[in-house]
């Protein structure tokens, strides 16, 4: 895997490093499962050939140099029996914050309506992987908070951008953590130019949405709590950063002009150093 190191300078006595990693789809599944769930297995593992190897990789390079994880989303590719118990080792072998991504919860890979519900079929197995609350939570490593929030369906809820506000308020840095990026015109003009529409990002402007299809914009159009969201994101002082994935690229841009946006793609791990 690639390693990419990348520097946040905000006034810390004592500097520390995590490793950000994301969109690993591992997509393991065996007997247990259904036919066609082996058939998906087959078919989505010739799109992620090396994910077993990248999560050894990861795992290897965490524990060695016992750094944090800072993971957001799609660790699996979808809901199997196979994919749940592989993760639950990876986590118990390293230390892990997570933030959810969309496949943590898909059943057979686009073929339902991603909403709340289909969500919940299984929020309560995956949660059971991971030690923090994967759809909103936060932890402090080395003075600095991290904050992961679920938007891997494209939007915030209300406890989310309440849970994000009450802890903007505190005396740490923030580092938020989100599947989905947050829009900036160049990524969206860089997406657009590279993969044609839709961009794939949280909070586009709705004048730039109107070549999409109908199911790509019913998919990732903004309600008012997400552009509450967004605008607090954008204006807040206190997030120092932006780490998030979906896009299977490595990007690096900037919000707002001051406040950096990593993006880290499946076969990369980024060495975050903080001082």
């Amino acid at each position: 895997m690639q390693i990419i190191k990348n520097y946040f300078h905000i006034g810390l006595k004592e500097p520390f490093c995590v490793l950000h990693a994301s969109d690993t789809h591992i997509t393991f599944a065996d007997n247990r499962d259904t036919e066609r769930k082996l058939e998906l297995s087959q078919g989505r593992n010739r799109i992620f050939p090396t994910a077993e190897e990248n999560l050894e990789f990861l795992k290897e390079k965490a524990c060695k140099e016992e750094r944090t994880i800072i993971y957001t989303g799609d660790l699996i590719d979808f809901v199997s029996e196979m994919n749940f118990e592989k993760a639950e080792d990876f986590c118990k072998s390293v230390d892990i914050f997570m933030s959810a991504g969309n496949h943590e919860f898909s059943h057979y890979v686009g073929e339902a309506k991603e909403d709340a519900e289909y969500r919940n079929i299984s929020l309560s197995r995956v949660q059971r992987i991971f030690n923090n609350d994967i759809r909103c939570s936060s932890r402090i490593i080395g003075g600095v908070n991290f904050v992961a929030i679920d938007n891997s369906y494209y939007l915030f809820e209300k406890e989310q951008i309440d849970f994000l506000k009450k802890e903007t308020e505190k005396e740490y840095p923030v580092i938020l953590c989100v599947h989905v990026p947050l829009y900036t015109r160049e990524l969206y003009d860089l997406e657009v130019k590279q993969k044609g529409n839709p961009a794939y990002l949280m909070s586009v402007p709705e004048e730039l949405m109107q070549s999409y299809t109908p199911h790509r914009y019913e998919q990732q159009k903004q309600d008012e709590i997400t552009a509450e969201a967004f605008d607090f994101i954008v204006n807040c002082k206190n997030i120092k950063g932006i780490l998030a994935g979906h896009l299977h690229k490595d990007f690096e841009g900037m919000i707002n002009n001051d406040t950096p946006q990593l993006i880290t793609g499946c076969e990369t791990v980024r060495e975050v150093y903080f001082d």
